[in-house]
Formats: C-alpha cells, structure tokens, sequence
C-alpha cells in the first residue's frame, strides 16, 4: 500500500492550519495596535468623514434635478465602474442602451456622463441642438496635454477661434481643392515604392501608413515631407501612437476617475504626459525657426499664417493666438491627421485581404474606368462600387467608437429628459454606424450598404464617421480625399493577401482609435 500520497495530504493540511493560526494572530495584534492608536473621537470622525464620502460619491449633483436621464444604480465611490468593460467600454454601453433606451447615463467615479445612442438620437442632438451640445467636459487626462489650447479639447471662445483659423487655413492651403490632390499621388508614389520593395513578403510595417498620411498635414503645417526612415519623424509618430493607445487603458481610467489619489502614482498617465511634453518639445523648436525666417508677404504653412496673425494686434482675437495655443493647434492636427485616416487604411488592406472576391471587384472597376492613370477626386463618381467599399470600410473599422466626448454649454431639455450645463455628454458614435435601422448588416463588413440595386453608389445618411454638428473633423474633407486616392492606388499595383496558412483576426485593437489587432500582409505586386 502506497503510504505517500496520505503523508502529502496531511503535511499540506498542517501547513494549511499553522498560515491560518499565523494570520488569526496577526489579526488580533493589528486590532489591538489600531484600537490602541485611534482614540473614541478620531474614530468617530473618520466614521463621519466615510459617511460623507460615500454620500458625496453615490448621490452626484446630476440627481438634484429632475428627469436627468436614468442609468443603473451606482455603487459607492466607484458608480458603475464595476460594469464596465474597461478596454472596450462602448460595448458595455451598447448594451446598457437596450435596456435603458437611447438616451441614458452612467456614473464612473463621481462623474456623471449622459450617454446618447442611434443616429436619429446623436443626430438630433449634434445638428439640431448643435449649440447646445458644443462644449467639451473637464477630463483630468486631457487638460494635463492641452490646459484648454488647441481644438481637439478646448472650449468657449478659445475653441471657436482656433476652428476659423483651421477651417480658413486648411482651405487656403489646399484642402479640397487640385493642389494637395496632386501632393498625396506624389506621397502615394513613396508608398508604393516601399510596398514593392518587401517583393511580395509578408510584412507588418503600420508605421509606413502612418508616415504617409502624416506626410500630407506635415506638408500643411511644415511645408515639406519627412522621409520614411526619418529618426525624429519615427520618433514623433512612435509618441503620439503610444498616447493614443494609451489614454484608452484602463489604468487612465482611473487616472480621470480618481486624479487626487492617482496623480501621485506611476502609470501610463505619466507616461501619456512624457510623450506629450516630447512632442511639444520638438513642434516649438520648429516654429521658433519659422519666425526666424517669416516673410508675411510669403506664408508658406500653417504655422507661418499663425505667426502672421500674431502680429495682427488691432485684431479683437489676438490675444488667442500665442504660442501654447499653436503648439497645441500643430500636435492636435498632426495626431488627428495621421491616426484617424492610417488607421483606416490598416483596416482597408486587412479587408481587403479578408474578402479576395471584394478586392478582385475593386480592381476589375479601377482598371475599366481608369487603367493606371492616377486617381483623382473626380474619379470617385465613375467608381461606384470602389466608392461604396472605402465608405464600409469607414463605417465598419468604428475607429473611434466612443467619439470624442461633449459637454453642455447651458441647461437644455433633450428628448424629454434635463441635462444640467456642463454635464459630460457621449455621443455614441458606434451605435450611429451600426444603427440596424440604417444598415442592413450592422456587424458585417457590406459593400452594398453603399450600392442600390442597380451598382449605382447610394448615400446613408447614417454614415457618421466624422461626426456632426460644430464639433465635427475639421479636416474631413481632406481625409475622404486622402483615403479615396491612397485605397485607389494601393489596389491598382498590389493584391493583398495573408500568408499561408494565417487566420485573419477583425477583432479591434484597444485604443482612443481602433486599429487591427498587429497582422502580417503580403503586397504581391500587380502586372
């Protein structure tokens, strides 16, 4: 009889009785220490002080009024944290909208947010309350990057100068218009030439859309184009990418959550503000050299049109253009036109690969309509099917499902509910472009949801991507150029397949942006 496994089950069960003896003991004596070092009157204020906290915590302001929009009940100090799926929150909110309708709200922390979901829902409230709906939150994370300058987090009059002068100059250095048309077919030229030089190789090399599509605002802002293999330029992408993976985790979170306690401790918020202050860094040593040499009869960039009208001192908005509201101009539009549109263009190529038959589609309507020629914007009428395939590719990579988050500038009634001013307000952007009402197959990558029967292309107008209202990308316009002409020349020289024998994964990646989760891609040149 083998005596061995008895002796193993009751030495375990001995140590098993000592740890618990040690712990019982080392509980009694932290009892007696605490009772012993906080007298009767410091406890019952500590008892108070948790009451009030927990009070304060569990019954915000938002519950003062009435008809603020109802959500699940919160727990002490952490609200409805514990619901959450903290990488990809939307989905958790995706769901919570089926039971609390399209108009609800969540507590995270102390903070109330009001969440607004489908697009007759977001659309009203982004158009027809546009006013209302145009302000941006206190986000503990965001004000450390941009303290209120810029566009992409400001707010008030700050936030409306900022956008004329973008909007003005952006056109004026054109966007929309043959010019900057003519730049990105010259950058699509960079790109291809690198692609064919993996000779049909798997590779997995992301940052190279990224240097692309950055090229085209950096020649906007700089007035010239980095070379792909650029150390500062692989430098500068590599923070602004990392921030914006990083300022989805949870542990920023619970940095915007609970900022007192976590400012003190180490983490990706501290990390968030390195890059940042890199960054910075290296846009203020630039445009230190461009007033060295500014000739306001000549401006050349965006950052020359700025310094310009800094100078303008008789203007009633001078006083908002000073040099933390450029550095924070130049980062926000550099990060916003690099990640949104490289992004989308990842998403494209991994379709692509995904569904053969639709890339084979894709390039049978390129070669009849247009051969090799280079595409230009009025190509896209005369490419309906290549149209309606970037536009669901757009709607289904949902690269930023939550939207960026609004606030209200004054007290409004919505949809029969009251939202105080300054309440933090997210207008769901992933409930919009997966609305069933709107889209035939939702969760499905569908080309036809942009075709009607006949192949002609079709608008919906629930096709969101940039937003609405006052708040919406302003560089929209030049984003659908960019994807249009970029999808269209990669298609007319590669076919993109996934090595042999690799399962394709559409599961997004976590981020403040969703690209794919990393893959590899073989660009078989085309003859």
């Amino acid at each position: 009889m083998n005596y061995e496994p008895v002796r193993l089950e009751r030495s375990t069960r001995l140590q098993s009785q000592w740890i618990q003896s040690q712990t019982n003991l080392l509980h009694h004596h932290l009892t007696d220490a605490i009772m012993f070092a906080i007298d009767p009157v410091t406890a019952l204020l500590v008892f108070f002080l948790c009451l009030f906290l927990i009070k304060f915590f569990n019954e915000p302001k938002a519950n003062l009024f009435k008809n603020f929009p109802p959500g699940p009940k919160p727990l002490p100090i952490i609200g409805n944290m514990h619901l959450l799926n903290l990488k990809r929150p939307y989905n958790t909110f995706l769901e919570l909208a089926k039971t609390y309708g399209p108009v609800f709200s969540v507590q995270i922390g102390s903070q109330k947010i009001v969440l607004l979901c489908g697009y007759e829902t977001v659309k009203d409230a982004l158009v027809n309350y546009a006013e209302e709906f145009s302000e941006r939150p206190y986000v503990p994370i965001f004000h450390d990057l941009a303290k209120g300058n810029g566009i992409l987090f400001s707010g008030g009059e700050n936030w409306k100068v900022m956008r004329r002068f973008t909007l003005s100059t952006l056109r004026d250095f054109g966007m929309g218009k043959k010019s900057i048309e003519n730049k990105i077919n010259e950058e699509s030229d960079f790109l291809v030439k690198r692609f064919k030089s993996y000779g049909g190789k798997p590779f997995a090399d992301p940052v190279i859309l990224n240097a692309a599509v950055a090229n085209i605002i950096v020649s906007i802002l700089l007035g010239h184009r980095f070379d792909y293999n650029d150390q500062v330029f692989l430098r500068l992408m590599g923070f602004i990418n990392e921030n914006i993976r990083l300022m989805a985790s949870p542990m920023v979170m619970l940095y915007n959550t609970f900022k007192p306690i976590f400012r003190w401790l180490p983490g990706n918020h501290k990390k968030v503000q390195e890059n940042a202050v890199k960054t910075q860094k290296f846009i203020k040593e630039t445009f230190t050299k461009h007033k060295e040499r500014l000739d306001v009869n000549d401006q050349r960039t965006l950052i020359d049109a700025f310094l310009v009208k800094q100078q303008e001192e008789k203007s009633e908005f001078a006083s908002y253009y000073h040099n933390e509201n450029l550095t924070m101009l130049v980062s926000n539009l550099f990060a916003a036109g690099m990640d949104t549109t490289s992004t989308t263009l990842q998403w494209g190529l991994l379709l692509m690969m995904k569904y053969p038959e639709i890339q084979k589609n894709v390039q049978n309507e390129i070669e009849k309509v247009i051969g090799s020629s280079e595409p230009q914007s009025e190509h896209r009428k005369k490419l309906p099917y290549t149209d309606a395939v970037v536009h669901e590719i757009q709607r289904f990579a949902n690269i930023i499902p939550t939207n960026l988050p609004h606030a209200t500038a004054q007290d409004v009634t919505f949809k029969g509910y009251f939202i105080p001013k300054g309440t933090y307000v997210m207008p769901l952007l992933t409930s919009v472009l997966r609305d069933e009402a709107y889209f035939k197959k939702p969760d499905e990558f569908y080309p036809q949801h942009f075709l009607d029967s006949e192949g002609n292309f079709i608008k919906n107008e629930a096709f969101l991507p940039f937003s609405a209202g006052k708040r919406s990308c302003a560089g929209e316009n030049l984003a659908k150029m960019e994807l249009f002409i970029f999808f269209t020349r990669l298609l007319q020289n590669f076919t993109f397949q996934a090595p042999s024998g690799t399962e394709l994964d559409l599961t997004p990646a976590v981020g403040f942006t969703t690209p794919p989760v990393p893959h590899l891609i073989c660009a078989i040149p085309r003859a």
